[in-house]
């Protein structure tokens, strides 16, 4: 039962993170001048739809995704619509760039919105030191009880959670770490030492930090760590897969975001339905800016891969040929779908391994 629950609750964090990209995309567009032919919440077959202006609303029968189908661009014939002032392809650069952008933006403002309304709710982490592991190199390097870490490598730290993220991706590199100990700064340098038994390196810091109670302006603040906290562990994590320090075990798809709200589902459960919804509105703001951030990344069929086109198109003055870019995202497209498959197909298997 625990799971079909978790398959609906998938499913409305999914939409509403689907719904408010696309819907990024669709406001900025319009703002520009440019049509939207075809809005679409879900996949599949059309189960409802009704015409508002030039735009068809459209409520489809697979209950995960979206859509919206600007002017201009190819229908399911392979076709090229007749274009006017207000097609997509007749849009000014710039207004493209914006469009393409607007999705990635609307991820990024949900993400906002929610570490606010959860910072008010649950306060936030500051980074200092409650306790420290003996012969750690945090203690060797001079680290007391107390101390409030304020940069490590120039990164300002804001949240203990970043202390935590800049120790988890450290693979035996020196770090130097800046530290407010009385009302002075001190900079200490040392290199996390490594555990055979976790197989990962330790600054050797415990705790969670010291927990603040943020007031009105400060969930505004603290609301903006928590993005920037959310921002920089998915880009790190990125950087580390290019490294070579991840390995495909390290990535999931729907199959295990199912399995984390199921998991997250079972573990709040007890402590009620207040718990339980904040637990997912932070799931939320996790998925939400990371579909922010990967769809900014510069491949094809990604809006990353369409703002490079058009960045180029903008230093060339002159556009890229509808047939060349066609090729390119089409490409693009193919090796998404190959991508999407292996991961389900790694989801599935893991679980079966455990």
């Amino acid at each position: 039962m625990s799971v079909f629950i978790s398959i609906i609750i998938f499913l409305l964090i999914f939409s509403v993170i689907v719904i408010a990209h696309e819907f990024g995309h669709f406001i900025i567009a319009r703002r520009n001048g440019i049509r939207v032919n075809e809005f679409d919440i879900g996949m599949g077959p059309t189960l409802w739809h009704r015409k508002r202006g030039e735009t068809d609303f459209c409520i489809k029968a697979l209950p995960f995704g979206g859509a919206c189908i600007f002017d201009g661009m190819y229908g399911v014939d392979g076709q090229e619509k007749e274009m006017d002032e207000h097609s997509f392809p007749n849009a000014s650069v710039g207004a493209r760039i914006a469009t393409v952008l607007g999705g990635p933006v609307a991820n990024f403002i949900i993400g906002f919105i929610l570490a606010v309304i959860i910072v008010a709710f649950c306060g936030s982490d500051l980074p200092v030191v409650q306790k420290l592991m003996d012969d750690s190199a945090a203690s060797e390097a001079g680290i007391e009880v107390g101390d409030r870490i304020t940069k490590i490598d120039g990164k300002s730290i804001h949240l203990y959670r970043e202390v935590s993220l800049e120790s988890m991706m450290n693979y035996g590199e020196t770090m130097t770490i800046e530290i407010s100990r009385d009302g002075a700064k001190k900079t200490v340098v040392l290199t996390p030492k490594y555990s055979g038994e976790d197989d990962r390196y330790y600054i050797g810091l415990m705790g969670s930090g010291e927990q603040i109670e943020c007031n009105a302006l400060q969930v505004f603040q603290y609301g903006y760590y928590e993005c920037e906290y959310w921002f920089r562990a998915t880009w790190e994590s990125i950087g580390l897969i290019f490294r070579g320090h991840f390995s495909a075990d390290d990535v999931s798809g729907p199959v295990g975001i199912v399995k984390a709200v199921d998991d997250t589902y079972n573990a709040t459960k007890p402590y009620g339905i207040p718990t339980m919804v904040l637990s997912f509105m932070n799931l939320t703001l996790l998925l939400t800016i990371n579909l922010g951030i990967i769809n900014l990344l510069p491949l094809p069929a990604l809006d990353g891969g369409r703002f490079l086109l058009y960045i180029i198109e903008a230093i060339r003055g002159k556009p890229i040929s509808a047939e060349k870019e066609g090729y390119v995202n089409f490409i693009g497209f193919v090796a998404l779908m190959i991508l999407m498959v292996f991961v389900m197909f790694n989801d599935i298997s893991r679980f079966f391994r455990a």
